[in-house]
């Protein structure tokens, strides 16, 4: 894969393990990420950020819309 610099490669690398993660857990990548990053941007505390993680985010995502991440893989 090529992505131009060692950290594009690195960066490369943490979201595809976040889209893949995801996935194995049955989610909506494009739903979970959009839920993570809404989170983050209305101030999630950093010591609770495994919260944001895919196996935790099911229960605070449907919570919070209603519903599940689950749904069309992308």
């Amino acid at each position: 894969m090529f992505v131009g610099a060692e950290k594009g490669g690195e960066t490369a690398a943490n979201l595809y393990t976040l889209i893949g993660t995801a996935k194995a857990n049955g989610m909506d990548p494009y739903a979970y990420l959009r839920h993570v990053i809404t989170r983050i941007a209305d101030g999630h505390k950093i010591n609770e950020i495994v919260q944001l993680l895919p196996w935790n985010a099911k229960a605070t995502f449907a919570a919070r819309n209603g519903r599940g991440c689950e749904g069309v893989i992308l």
